[in-house]
Order: structure tokens, then sequence, then C-alpha cells
């Protein structure tokens, strides 16, 4: 087995690189679309038997085991070249989370069904009156014997009708002090009695979202993770690596590879007005990439990056809308044009990414709520 952390940092990039270009399906590269997992299953396949589906995992637990540093060079690897991070809700969340808190009985049951997608996971965390604040969630999970059964509705919940399971945060005891207390993490299956799943289309006429509805729904009580009312304390977890995973510079940087192509077919260049505006957000993305990169030290230096991490989120997304609002603008009346506008011999998807880059500053943690953390835990207002 090799050891990837052993390798130098630039030896480690060309070998994901190469990988990733040589191996990566071409029709698959920057995505518009989350696809389902038929879609993608073919690289899966091909990840998983190369034995690199789970980069952060342990090694013995089937991931590559990768440190810090090296889990970075991946992911930014995977978003340069346009990889579609496919069905990873199991991978980037569940997963983990059972390694650090579930029982061996769950690890040696979920952990290999979660690498080969034998089981294919959904999010439940948010709900009609509970996103941001998540705390205040209602959806309950009562102790029936040796099940618990579920009442209440999730919503956003991506991909929810491609997903064979869903992991949730539940209440399971209404009679605490505070709301982030009496909430569970429990495992379940989605094709049962009781679940219903409505798809929710967006303005890209895509249907990656859903609405999720719980009438007494049921799973064996064996399959909470962690302690009964602790589950907030286990979905804070994971918390760190996201903000930083959702802060890469690559969302932006793709971003703007794609408006200067964009508007060099269109002769956008001509125009001193663009030519500077190009370069107002331009040095956005480089301010941004070394911020990026000043966090990433710290995790490769094994430190806990604090509060302050929520300016990368912030950053990257709004820059992120922002150009695509500029590439609307160079397309001039096209830019209303469903699918690629063709420069040259490379077709540019301009309303595609302008409706992607509208949920960007919502999920993850709303940019608002991202500025009510810097404002408290940093400014000290």
């Amino acid at each position: 087995m090799t050891d990837w952390n052993a390798l130098s940092d630039a030896e480690f990039r060309a070998e994901i690189r190469g990988f990733f270009e040589a191996e990566y399906p071409e029709e698959l590269r920057h995505l518009s679309h989350r696809p389902k997992f038929a879609e993608i299953e073919h690289w899966h396949v091909k990840l998983h038997a190369k034995g690199w589906v789970a980069p952060a995992w342990p090694t013995e637990y089937g991931g590559m085991g990768l440190e810090a540093a090296k889990l970075l060079i991946y992911y930014e690897e995977q978003q340069r070249y346009g990889v579609n991070r496919g069905r990873d809700m199991g991978i980037q969340m569940v997963g983990p989370l059972i390694i650090k808190f579930g029982t061996q009985e769950q690890k040696d049951y979920w952990l290999p069904r979660i690498l080969s997608c034998e089981n294919i996971w959904c999010q439940g965390y948010s709900e009609p009156g509970a996103g941001s604040d998540l705390a205040n969630l209602r959806t309950s999970a009562v102790i029936d014997g040796d099940d618990f059964v579920i009442n209440g509705q999730k919503i956003w919940t991506t991909m929810a009708h491609d997903a064979t399971h869903i992991f949730m945060l539940v209440r399971t005891n209404q009679n605490t002090e505070r709301k982030q207390q009496g909430i569970s993490f429990i495992l379940a299956e989605m094709d049962q009695p009781g679940v219903e799943v409505r798809t929710i289309t967006t303005l890209a006429g895509e249907t990656e979202f859903c609405e999720v509805f719980f009438d007494d729904a049921r799973t064996p009580r064996a399959n909470l993770v962690g302690e009964i009312d602790k589950g907030w304390t286990m979905a804070k977890a994971l918390l760190s690596f996201e903000r930083i995973f959702i802060g890469n510079p690559g969302l932006a940087q793709n971003a703007l590879a794609q408006l200067e192509t964009f508007a060099k077919g269109r002769g956008a260049f001509d125009d001193a007005v663009f030519r500077d505006r190009f370069a107002t957000v331009a040095l956005d993305v480089e301010d941004h990439a070394a911020l990026y990169s000043r966090f990433a030290d710290q995790l490769k230096r094994g430190e806990t990056l604090g509060a302050d991490v929520s300016m990368l989120k912030i950053w990257v997304t709004e820059t992120y809308q922002r150009i695509t609002e500029l590439m609307i603008e160079v397309a001039g009346p096209d830019g209303g044009t469903l699918g690629p506008l063709q420069v040259g011999n490379i077709g540019v998807d301009v309303l595609s990414s302008f409706y992607k880059a509208r949920p960007s500053t919502i999920y993850g943690g709303a940019n608002e709520i991202q500025r009510n953390i810097l404002s408290k835990a940093v400014l000290g207002l």
C-alpha cells in the first residue's frame, strides 16, 4: 500500500493530476448540474478500484489516509480539472462521523457500503424553520421498542431522490434548557413506508434539491450514531474542514478562466471599462487565494482553524457571483440563452454559471450567518 504522505507535495500533486487528466471522462468535466449516480458510476468504480474514493479516511477503513497538506492538494486538483465530486455525502460527512463516533458493528457494516456506493446518502439537516438556525430543528425521533419513529420534514435535501439512505439530525428530547441539546444523529433508509420525497426545481431547471417528509417512518435504534441527545456536538465536528473546502479558491478561479475565455472571444477586452472591471475581480481572486493559503498552512501544521475561516466562504462565493454577473453582461442579448455559447471552438455555458453562483452564498452556512460569526467571535461585537 502506497504511503502517499511520504511523497513530497510536488510529487503527490503530479500523481493526482496525472491520474485525473488521463482517466477522468472528458464529457464529465465541469458539469453544470449535479449528476445522478448512474451517470457517474463508471468513474466511481474506477476510483474505488484504485482505492481513491475516500482520500481523508484512515487506510484501515479503506481510505488513502491523507494528511491535511495532501488532502488539500487532492481537492485542489479535483476542482482544477473539473472532476465531479460525485455522490460524496457518505464519504465526506457520514463516514467520518461513523469512524469517529460509531460502534465497531456500525463501522463494519456501513463503511464498506459507503465506499462502494451500495448505499448512496443524502443529508437531512435543514428544515423549513431551521436552515441557518439549524438548532431550531423540529423533526422528531421517538423510541418505540427497538426502533425510532420519525416525524417531520427536511428541505433542500440534495439529491434525496437519488439516495438509498439519509443521515439526519433529529430531536430526541423536547425538554432541554438549550435548543442545541436533545438532538441526535441517526441513519435511516429512504425506501420505506412513511418517507416521501418531492423534488424542487431550480431556476436552472434542475431537480437536485428535494423536500423529504417523514410520517411514522422507522429506523432501528442501532442506527443511532454516538450518544443520544448529543448529535449537535457531532455535527459541529465536521465544520472546520467543510468551511475551508467550500472556501477553496478553485470555484472563483475556474469562473474567472471561463470569463477570460468568453470575453476574449467576444472582443470585450477592447473596452477599457471592461478591462478595469476584469482586473478588479482578478485581483480579488488572487487576494482570496493568498488568504486561503494562510488557512491551508494552519491545517498543514496541525492547528485548529478559528472562526476567522468564515472569511473564505464569504469572499470566494461573492467574488464568484460578481464574475458570473460580468459574464452575463459580456454576453449581452445572449445572456439569457440556455446552453453553451460558442466562442471559437469553445462553448461557455454563461447562464448556467450564473444560476450556479446564486445559491453559493447560502449553502454551507449563509454568508449573513458567516458575518455574524466573524462579528461575534473575531471582532467581539
